[in-house]
């Protein structure tokens, strides 16, 4: 016998009342930050604009994958994609993160011929391409930075990461004019590279981990077996998987055990009872089946001392595993 959890959390990160309209909203004005840093960096000869239009690619990616994922969200599961459409945002997110990665390295080797043959630059124009970038950076980040929605909340991270490189780029631009130093703009390049570097890592790294379905980074195996069996009737736990559907969705099945005496209203009751206290380890979609004790399993899964663990368990010593 099986249950599945029918009373979803309706607040979750893609949920279709979600501010979609401000994230259309926020690419179509990134798309003209784009444009003014790269017209500006190629008139200025700045490579320090051109490596923060880079890092605005950065931002458009983030902006247009929130974007398409609450669309894609509102889209309802069929016969071919039962879980729905949510991992075509991370299937983007994955290119998306290769393509970042290829940009850092076309920066940093332009910012070496940099080094090694100075141009000059039109401090000017490396004002101009900032301070548009800057000025609507701030206005979409500080518009959102109240919104709850955990998706979005990740994107106006990149818009203000953004505004603090634009502003870096007009810091630089201002130690030229007075300076003449133009070794500045491919040191700041180096740096928004960087910037850029370790955004496009961290979206390869977790959009890997989701489509290899491994154990969400924010859910503990421990916490979640010791969860389950810290419901008085459930005897033991096995066969247990967590994923993620998608970024911010968390998958959990399971087989418990419990006393084959009980009745079919009783053992849903300890079933809700445990997808309750799953909610609470940030587990939304929920699939566990009930075994008695007579059914015996070899591949236990266990904590090694969960709290209000009960006792009398089979191999108390055994250690966690993944099946």
């Amino acid at each position: 016998m099986s249950a599945q959890d029918h009373a979803h959390d309706h607040n979750g990160v893609f949920h279709s009342h979600a501010p979609a309209g401000k994230m259309q909203k926020a690419f179509w004005l990134t798309i003209l930050i784009l444009l003014a840093e790269v017209i500006g960096g190629v008139i200025s000869h700045s490579l320090a604009l051109l490596s923060d239009a880079g890092h605005v690619v950065t931002d458009l990616g983030a902006i247009g994958l929130s974007w398409f994922a609450l669309k894609q969200a509102e889209k309802p599961a069929d016969k071919t994609r039962t879980f729905g459409y949510h991992r075509a945002g991370i299937l983007a997110a994955f290119i998306n993160g290769i393509a970042l990665i290829v940009i850092t390295v076309v920066i940093l080797w332009e910012a070496y011929r940099r080094f090694q043959t100075p141009h000059p630059i039109h401090s000017t124009w490396m004002f101009v391409g900032a301070g548009v970038g800057l000025i609507i950076n701030l206005y979409l980040g500080l518009g959102m930075r109240k919104e709850e929605n955990l998706n979005v909340k990740s994107a106006v991270l990149h818009i203000l990461g953004d505004a603090a490189a634009s502003a870096g780029v007009i810091v630089g631009g201002i130690i030229l004019y007075f300076t003449g130093w133009y070794d500045i703009d491919p040191l700041l390049s180096v740096g928004i590279a960087v910037l850029i570097a370790f955004s496009a890592w961290r979206i390869v790294r977790q959009t890997i981990g989701i489509l290899m379905e491994g154990t969400p980074e924010n859910v503990d195996l421990n916490q979640v077996i010791a969860a389950i069996r810290s419901v008085s009737e459930i005897k033991n736990v096995h066969d247990l998987h967590v994923w993620s559907i998608t970024s911010g969705k968390n998958a959990l099945s399971c087989h418990i055990v419990l006393d084959g005496n009980l009745t079919v209203s009783e053992s849903q009751k300890i079933i809700r009872e445990a997808e309750d206290k799953l909610k609470d380890q940030n587990i939304d979609h929920t699939t566990i089946q009930i075994e008695d004790t007579n059914h015996p399993h070899k591949d236990l899964i266990l904590c090694d001392d969960p709290p209000d663990a009960k006792k009398n368990v089979k191999n108390p010593d055994l250690k966690l595993k993944s099946t």
